[in-house]
């Protein structure tokens, strides 16, 4: 008989999306997300490069993985993990979801798997929560209203959190290529932000032009969007592909990333094939004027960098800012962090054996 006794049972809590949709009410998702890109400003985050495996479904869809880790170091303690969010862009028309997936968070001691949550809640309001923050640092003093482009479940989070989040906001344009979509979406948001003016544009450049705030929730994967639709003082939150052309990045007078890793490693988005092409020039590169050089442009700063206060954001309420935000782990990690500690406290999920 052998003297080695067994090894201990270990577990995990598995949190489904109910149970994720449960512990968000307890969860201040702007304010987590304001946190960790000050916290990525100080250096204090582990955001290595994605994993990306594209292929084309057998009817010929374009579908997509994505491996994101990253770590978070909160003043109450060490947050790790990894994010997988899949998606598929033929899955609308079988009536469901684009995008679905899975964090898992790890003990930061032992490495183990600690907590598995369902992804895309998290995912969809952790980005509505970075272009508040953006609305709430880079906009214009009015902040009134709001043009959404694209009506599927991205544009629906990023309505109502800015609804709770600005206070000034009162207009709202929203617009998709699909008329059914969009008509659709409307019933919903006048159900959901009764106290808005909500109107469907029935053009792109009708759902910009004027707008305090531009925000394309699309799959575009070409721009559409030119800097002359653009308004004095409109700050566009470019948080999905593709929907900028080059001349707006050319001649905003602010333009501000996330993270400039993620940004010039990529070579699929336009921000990362200008930076290939010489076009677009880090931080912290020299320039004629501070900002520009002859058909380049500098990125000026990241939204953590605003956030914390080390680089002034906005000068004037006319100037037309960017914020283009590629996507950063850290902030699934972070929110999926918080929303771990309010489902042990509300005892949410189910504890499972590894």
């Amino acid at each position: 008989m052998s003297g080695h006794s067994a090894p201990p049972r270990e577990h995990f809590r598995y949190l489904d999306g109910n149970a994720v949709a449960t512990a968000l009410d307890h969860v201040d998702v702007v304010s987590v997300v304001s946190e960790a890109l000050r916290l990525h400003a100080e250096s204090r985050v582990l955001l290595p490069e994605e994993a990306y495996l594209p292929w084309r479904s057998p009817s010929g869809a374009a579908n997509r993985c994505l491996a994101m880790p990253g770590a978070v170091d909160f003043d109450t303690g060490f947050a790790v993990g990894l994010k997988t969010i899949n998606a598929s862009l033929g899955n609308v028309a079988r009536g469901l979801a684009r995008s679905q997936g899975f964090t898992l968070l790890l003990d930061p001691e032992t490495a183990r798997p600690t907590v598995l949550l369902e992804a895309a809640r998290i995912s969809a309001l952790r980005t509505a929560a970075v272009t508040a923050v953006a609305a709430t640092t880079l906009g214009n003093s009015r902040r009134a209203s709001l043009g959404l482009i694209g009506c599927g479940t991205l544009a629906m989070t990023h309505l109502t959190l800015l609804s709770e989040t600005l206070p000034t906001l009162t207009e709202v344009r929203v617009h998709d290529i699909d008329r059914s979509r969009a008509e659709a979406f409307h019933e919903r948001a006048r159900q959901a932000c009764p106290a808005l003016d909500i109107r469907i544009a029935d053009s792109a450049q009708e759902c910009v032009e004027g707008m305090d705030l531009v925000v394309p929730v699309t799959t575009v994967t070409e721009g559409y969007i030119p800097y002359r639709w653009l308004s004095p003082g409109t700050l566009v939150s470019h948080v999905s592909l593709d929907d900028l052309l080059p001349d707006v990045i050319h001649r905003a007078d602010l333009l501000v990333i996330d993270d400039w890793e993620l940004v010039s490693g990529d070579s699929r988005r336009l921000l990362g094939r200008m930076y290939r092409a010489g076009e677009l020039l880090e931080p912290s590169a020299v320039t004629g004027d501070g900002v520009h050089d002859v058909g380049r442009r500098r990125v000026d700063a990241t939204l953590g960098e605003i956030v914390s206060g080390t680089h002034q954001g906005r000068i004037s309420d006319a100037d037309i800012v960017v914020c283009n935000a590629f996507g950063m782990a850290i902030l699934d990690i972070a929110v999926a962090h918080r929303v771990a500690e309010a489902s042990a406290k509300l005892q949410l999920g189910r504890v499972l054996e590894l």
